[in-house]
């Protein structure tokens, strides 16, 4: 954690190398202190983790299982390959464990109405979860094209009483919806907590954020040294803003031996717009209140972004992963849609598992690498959603309508 309270000496707090910082309105720079001492507070206090973990078990269903999937295994040859099921949670994805988090926080802090973005419309549904849990008012800022492609899920946020607006400038993609939500926290912001969904934004959300997804590698390096009694040769996460592959990395980070291998979205080419890969295209800058890589022309305008995948079309990407990549800590590559497609139906019908859009990308880099492995090696493969949100997109692009 890099809190103020408890940053070890020179280490800037917010900071992961050169990349992170708080880049925001000055209308919100009292908020975001706000939000980091009330962090700070709560991380100290046992009650605070006690109802945290109270509510990841009992709600979320937490632990999820780390499964060996040996008919995938078998079918692919070469490294042995299990499976973090975080599709088992509580609304389909790992996104219910840092909205949990966040809105205790929230409740500490006294904030009674909650603002979220979405883009698959996943942490969308686990914000408007947890606010009807609380009892908190919801507004959930989407994209009109996610809205289109990711209809289910908008239909879940208004059951569950949220009020889903749809942003039409842009893209009508995340990176719309994270502008409209940060100009109502702007207008709101002594009333209202902004629940930002990835390792995005101004400090302190990469941290905070990072911190309560952190359960999902604790969770992994606990049960591998009991299945194994040693840990994973490689770690594969998909990466959009980087919250699912943040907290399946963080607790292997210092355990140089475990490769940790990032998966962004290659889309359906390799020039600007046509894909969602920062490291293959982007270059350091800041947007939406953090100093990251962004896909960006020679003019510095952020570039449109493509993926079959709602959630991991987005032009910039958590600042950790920045550092991670510089220092080569963590491998970035990518897959693109037509492999990302494969991978679905590869895990579907060898293990009965239907993982979302997202998940597959690290399905597809699993696929590409494994055969070439010794059977004395191990992958994980952080499976951070289901695939029912993406069934209309599936059903379309896989023709199972003839299939």
């Amino acid at each position: 954690m890099s809190t103020a309270a408890n940053t070890p000496a020179g280490v800037v707090a917010g900071r992961f190398g050169a990349y992170g910082g708080r880049f925001v309105p000055e209308t919100l720079m009292a908020a975001l202190e706000e939000l980091e001492h009330a962090y700070a507070e709560a991380q100290a206090d046992p009650d605070f983790h006690a109802q945290l973990d109270l509510l990841l078990r009992d709600y979320a269903g937490r632990p999820t299982p780390l499964y060996y999937a040996q008919r995938l295994t078998e079918e692919l040859g070469g490294a042995k390959i299990y499976l973090k099921r975080e599709d088992l949670l509580h609304t389909g994805a790992h996104k219910i464990n840092n909205c949990l988090g966040q809105g205790l926080l929230a409740r500490r802090m006294g904030k009674k109405r909650i603002i979220a973005e979405t883009g698959a419309g996943q942490h969308g549904v686990a914000s408007a979860t947890v606010c009807a849990l609380f009892g908190m008012e919801c507004v959930v800022y989407m994209g009109e094209e996610d809205m289109r492609r990711q209809e289910l899920n908008v239909y879940r946020m208004r059951l569950l009483g949220a009020e889903v607006r749809g942003v039409s400038s842009g893209s009508k993609t995340l990176k719309d919806a994270i502008n409209e939500a940060m100009r109502d926290w702007v207008t709101n912001v002594r009333t209202t907590h902004y629940l930002l969904g990835s390792v995005l934004g101004a400090h302190p959300y990469p941290t905070m954020v990072r911190d309560f997804h952190r359960v999902i590698s604790r969770e992994m390096r606990t049960q591998m040294l009991e299945k194994e009694g040693r840990l994973p040769d490689a770690v594969i996460a998909c990466v959009g803003g980087g919250s699912n592959a943040m907290g399946a990395f963080f607790e292997f980070i210092e355990d140089k031996n475990v490769r940790l291998i990032g998966v962004e979205a290659g889309g359906r080419g390799t020039g600007l717009g046509e894909h969602a890969a920062r490291f293959q295209g982007g270059s350091p800058g800041v947007l939406q209140g953090t100093y990251s890589y962004v896909l960006q022309d020679d003019a510095g305008q952020v570039s449109l972004t493509h993926s079959v995948s709602a959630g991991l079309d987005y032009a910039s990407i958590g600042p950790e992963h920045a550092a991670l990549h510089d220092s080569g800590r963590a491998e970035y590559v990518s897959a693109d849609d037509n492999a990302t497609l494969e991978a679905v139906k590869l895990l579907a019908r060898t293990e009965g598992i239907l993982p979302a859009l997202e998940s597959a990308h690290a399905v597809a880099e699993c696929a590409r690498i494994a055969p070439s492995m010794s059977p004395r090696d191990i992958l994980v493969v952080n499976v951070s959603g289901r695939g029912d949100k993406d069934m209309g997109i599936l059903a379309r692009e896989l023709n199972l309508k003839g299939a």
